[in-house]
């Protein structure tokens, strides 16, 4: 799966820009760069320096450069890494690249040089799996969150659990090799205090997987009701641009419309739908179907009604909401319409009061938003799950564990808790690369950019 050739591949988005920077990773890429490189001779240069020349096809000037050396092992891939600087422009990017490799250097495959870096050390798979997750992240609380575990928050607490796990399979193991002597080496009241204590570990890092995913992936949040009772106001007075068609005409949006917007660091990821009623137009009642689709899809539904709407209207349409069993923010708009007779009557199904049109409440709506959600208040500084892959082997690693504590007292041979032990070590490895497949290495990085 991995030799030490060498890989280039643009490390900037394509496009063109200001600059491009293109990675060259392996045994010989500084040799490759100083055979097209004319400047300093970079293969007697020190790691972590930059060098200004130029990239020449034989007499032909391609582009002035910068090259910046990182010398084996101080690398990201642990391996001779060259950073090339030039002009953005596709044209000189894809001559730079295409000389190089006619020199002998490899296309990089997608994640190769993260897979390099997992390969040789660098990083463990959970970490490297985190630069991917930093690239992605488009607000402050996923940034904060991947940044925690590429940097081995989360690997250091799976350490420690394996390690003390590690000390009581050795020791049963050491009953097994003296088991003609019926020696108990594993104290077992220990060995089941120090169970439990992981356990509670595994249920606090599964259990932050619903704010972790949310997190990572956004907070879907239908905005339903009525035709027109301010949806599509809402949506643009969130987003303070006209992103949905406002009409007085009852039924004027007839699919969803998405945007999102960040929350304290959150991204919320709105979406305006169809009126609810019964139609006859054939297109409204698609859309009204979507609706109902999207309801049920949905994090969290803003359910939005008006001044106008009676109490019993309101009831009925907040049972059919109870049916969907989703968490639903209720929002009485045009709230400047109500006497104090009337929000006292509304009170009593506990809502929001705003009105869209002028921004009064949008505010205190927000901050609902995340207190409905449970992101108020995120402390990125523990370590908070994002990733499918590791709760589901958090999960094998608490039911090997649950089998552990079953047999402790009961009248089993070592060899059972010593094979439970081993099936927990296991699936904390996988989470960390300490016990991997092709397969799964493959399933991971392929996912990655090409170039990082």
């Amino acid at each position: 799966m991995y030799n030490n050739d060498t890989i280039i591949a643009l490390s900037t988005p394509s496009g063109s820009g200001a600059i491009g920077v293109i990675r060259l990773s392996g045994a010989n890429a500084i040799q490759l760069v100083n055979e097209v490189f004319s400047g300093k001779d970079l293969t007697q240069q020190s790691s972590h320096t930059l060098h200004f020349g130029l990239i020449k096809n034989q007499n032909i000037i391609i582009d002035e450069v910068v090259a910046a050396l990182f010398v084996a092992p101080k690398s990201y891939t642990k391996e001779n890494v060259v950073e090339i600087s030039c002009h953005g422009s596709n044209y000189i990017i894809q001559q730079i690249i295409n000389l190089l490799i006619s020199k002998g250097a490899r296309a990089a495959k997608p994640g190769e040089f993260t897979l390099r870096a997992f390969l040789n050390g660098s990083l463990d798979l959970s970490q490297a799996e985190a630069v991917a997750d930093l690239i992605a992240s488009d607000s402050k609380a996923a940034h904060d969150i991947a940044m925690q575990q590429m940097r081995g928050g989360f690997s250091n607490e799976l350490q420690d659990l394996r390690n003390q796990l590690i000390h009581f399979a050795s020791m049963i193991e050491l009953e097994l090799d003296f088991a003609e002597e019926d020696v108990e080496f594993a104290n077992r009241d220990q060995l089941l205090a120090l169970v439990q204590k992981i356990n509670l570990v595994l249920n606090r890092l599964i259990a932050s997987f619903e704010v972790g995913n949310v997190l990572k992936n956004g907070v879907p949040v239908v905005i339903a009701g009525k035709p027109n009772v301010g949806k599509s106001t809402l949506l643009n007075a969130l987003l303070n641009e006209e992103r949905a068609i406002v009409s007085e005409i009852a039924g004027t949006t007839r699919d969803t419309i998405e945007d999102e917007l960040n929350i304290n660091g959150v991204i919320f990821r709105f979406i305006d739908t169809a009126g609810i009623r019964e139609t006859a137009d054939i297109i409204e009642a698609k859309g009204v179907e979507r609706t109902l689709e999207k309801m049920k899809q949905a994090k969290l539904i803003v359910y939005m009604v008006d001044a106008s709407q009676n109490v019993e209207e309101i009831e009925i349409q907040l049972a059919d909401l109870h049916k969907i069993n989703i968490p639903y923010l209720l929002l009485v708009n045009k709230a400047d319409l109500l006497n104090d007779n009337q929000k006292v009557i509304f009170k009593a199904f506990e809502p929001l009061f705003l009105t869209a049109k002028t921004g009064f409440g949008v505010e205190e709506f927000k901050m609902s938003l995340l207190e409905k959600v449970n992101l108020l208040h995120i402390n990125t500084n523990e370590t908070v799950i994002t990733n499918i892959r590791h709760v589901e082997a958090l999960k094998q690693t608490e039911a090997a564990l649950n089998r552990v504590l079953g047999n402790i007292h009961n009248p089993v041979t070592s060899d059972f808790l010593a094979m439970d032990i081993k099936q927990a070590l296991h699936y904390l490895g996988e989470i960390t690369g300490q016990v991997t497949t092709d397969d799964l290495l493959e399933n991971i990085f392929t996912k990655f950019c090409i170039g990082k």
